[in-house]
């Protein structure tokens, strides 16, 4: 059949208006280039990095303030544990040193209670003397026990001449005003007295004089 150009039922369709399957919304537009801005606004934000000089120093005083807080503390607890530490150094030498004393004064008590009979023999070598020297068998025994009860602690004192202590020494009498004296002394020893260490086992027996009023 032949077509008649003049009809518009033979005329050649016309092409579809191309649509890009490819470009991305809100790229294609009327062709006035705001499409492109837009792209160039994305990637400019994708690559754009967070300034982190604020925030970087906010977090160094931070750290800072912590690290001091923490300082702090340890010093703290460190005061307290050598406090802790001197209390207890110092409760330790007074233990030791009341353990030291009780124990001194347990064999001083135990010194004393084996001693304190012994006295008794003492004196009878002392009158003994007095009448006449010491000889023999006797005079080595004698001399024997006084070492050997002095080795334990036990010592012997008063003698004529010593001023008179009220607590070592026990007046039996008076015997008036001695002109060469000049404190009241001990003119004669009835007994010898003994201690141990400081302590009094038995005081000396003495009589005294005075000194010139």
């Amino acid at each position: 059949m032949t077509q008649d150009p003049t009809d518009p039922r033979d005329a050649a369709p016309l092409p579809e208006d191309p649509t890009p399957a490819d470009v991305p919304e809100g790229v294609a537009g009327d062709g006035t280039g705001d499409g492109a801005g837009d792209v160039a606004s994305v990637v400019e934000g994708e690559g754009a990095e967070e300034p982190v000089g604020a925030h970087g120093d906010v977090e160094a005083d931070e750290a800072d303030q912590v690290t001091e807080d923490e300082l702090a503390v340890a010093r703290m607890e460190s005061a307290e544990r050598l406090a802790d530490l001197q209390r207890l150094q110092a409760e330790f030498v007074n233990y030791k040193r009341r353990v030291e004393r009780d124990r001194d004064l347990l064999k001083e008590n135990a010194t004393f209670k084996a001693l304190a009979p012994i006295v008794e023999v003492l004196d009878t070598i002392d009158r003994a003397r007095e009448h006449e020297p010491l000889d023999g068998g006797f005079k080595a025994v004698a001399e024997q026990l006084e070492r050997t009860v002095a080795g334990s602690g036990l010592l012997k004192y008063g003698a004529p001449g010593d001023a008179f202590d009220p607590t070592l020494h026990e007046a039996l009498s008076h015997l008036g005003e001695d002109p060469e004296a000049t404190v009241t002394t001990c003119k004669v020893v009835a007994k010898s007295g003994y201690k141990i260490g400081d302590r009094v086992v038995r005081a000396a027996q003495v009589l005294v004089v005075d000194p010139p009023a």
